[in-house]
């Protein structure tokens, strides 16, 4: 079930508790070279306390960049009534200086308008007014509670669709499928869930893989489901100087090749209407009028049918992990806040407001962070609460209920519960 991948996932990428190393000065290779832009909750809905944490996470993210008009460049755009751009690109060429500029940030308050700030972010990512360059990459880390006043799907997907890489880090709150959808693919690398208190343990890693998305890249396979994916490849020709000819076989039978023309200043391509389970041979010619460019291969395996699960252990049995998020849009709505209370060494009381008549019933997945296994219980439509017991003292656990529609789909609600000692 969707809620069970959701959950799985998270765990493995929230094996958080092992030492993480500082990456070393291969880390800091001049080789990577973009534009970073902050996209930081600054509304009401996240306090005082929570929105000075999230700055000095992000001053540390920026302090040990290598910022230079030849390497990294940074910008800032906080969320509100009416999001505003803290800095442009061009203003800060040193770590130190970013990071002032970041804590010194005042919080804007009202609405959470995250799809106005994703629009002003295309702007700040796509102009050379705010310092953005052209023929680098583009990379948005969003830093949000969960909510938004307005749509944001649309406005992330038209940036994914441009290029830009988007990493998410969550405080804890919100729906986790639909911040999974929302990050690039796959979500382990791409999406943190992490509490605002314990933002600094992700530091190195996501510093790591920012920088790693900078660096030039050859031909690769990005935001791979069970019917597409998107190929990219660094700018290797011009408009004017060239033209590129993609290739896409499947392994099984060669002579359903597809191919593809394309402008020298292309450097991105949505290829759909593929098999599920399918590997594809992909092949990249650059034509240059100018030099030789040696043609580009790789294979890139499709998902399973509908981008549904990979559950691994029992399929019967009611815990295990998965490691597939499925990101399919429903109609219908999920269970609207989930409350934690009577807490005690080995149990929690778990409750969620009622949603509508058409659900069939609720799937309860829980399972303890960092990592660990998921167990799923599953609660009639009739209730709307349940005690989860046999659980471990002085555990953080995260805790996702999934309303089952009839009609097969699910919407789900997560959040995090701690047992006491």
């Amino acid at each position: 079930m969707i809620v069970r991948a959701a959950l799985g996932l998270l765990c493995l990428q929230l094996a958080l508790g092992q030492s993480i190393p500082e990456p070393g000065p291969a880390t800091h290779s001049p080789a990577a070279q973009g534009d970073l832009l902050f996209l930081l909750d600054s509304s009401a809905s996240v306090s005082y306390y929570e929105f000075s944490r999230v700055k000095e996470f992000v001053g540390q993210l920026v302090q040990s960049l290598p910022l230079g008009s030849g390497a990294v460049q940074t910008s800032m755009v906080l969320v509100g009534s009416k999001p505003t751009v803290e800095f442009p690109f061009d203003r800060y060429r040193s770590g130190a200086a970013a990071q002032e500029a970041v804590r010194a940030a005042k919080q804007l308050m009202g609405d959470t308008n995250t799809g106005l700030a994703l629009d002003l972010a295309k702007e700040q990512l796509l102009t050379s007014k705010a310092g953005a360059r052209p023929g680098v990459r583009k990379v948005l880390v969003w830093v949000t509670d969960g909510g938004s006043s307005n749509e944001a799907q649309v406005p992330m997907q038209a940036l994914k669709d441009m290029g830009v890489t988007v990493f998410i880090v969550s405080t804890g709150r919100g729906n986790f499928l639909d911040l999974s959808a929302a990050a690039s693919q796959p979500p382990e690398k791409h999406l943190r869930f992490v509490d605002v208190d314990d933002l600094q343990i992700i530091v190195p890693e996501l510093r790591g893989s920012i920088l790693e998305a900078m660096r030039p890249q050859e031909l690769h396979a990005a935001e791979v489901t069970s019917h597409s994916f998107r190929l990219v490849w660094p700018p290797l020709l011009s408009g004017d100087s060239g033209y590129y000819l993609l290739e896409v076989l499947p392994s099984t039978n060669p002579g359903a090749k597809q191919s593809r023309h394309l402008l020298g200043n292309e450097t991105s391509w949505f290829w759909d209407g593929l098999e599920p389970s399918t590997t594809y041979k992909v092949v990249l010619v650059p034509e240059s009028n100018l030099h030789y460019l040696a043609p580009q291969t790789i294979q890139v395996t499709t998902s399973e049918n509908e981008g549904m699960l990979g559950w691994e252990g029992e399929k019967s049995g009611a815990s295990g992990l998965l490691t597939h998020v499925p990101s399919r849009p429903t109609e219908e709505i999920s269970p609207s806040r989930i409350l934690i209370s009577h807490s005690k060494p080995q149990s929690f009381h778990v409750s969620w407001a009622p949603t509508p008549a058409s659900v069939l019933r609720y799937e309860v997945l829980y399972g303890p962070l960092p990592g660990g296994k998921a167990q799923l219980l599953e609660v009639p439509a009739t209730e709307n609460s349940t005690t989860l017991d046999n659980l471990s003292p002085n555990t953080t656990y995260l805790v996702t209920v999934a309303a089952v529609y009839r009609s097969g789909r699910e919407k789900a609600l997560s959040a995090k519960a701690c047992t006491r000692r």
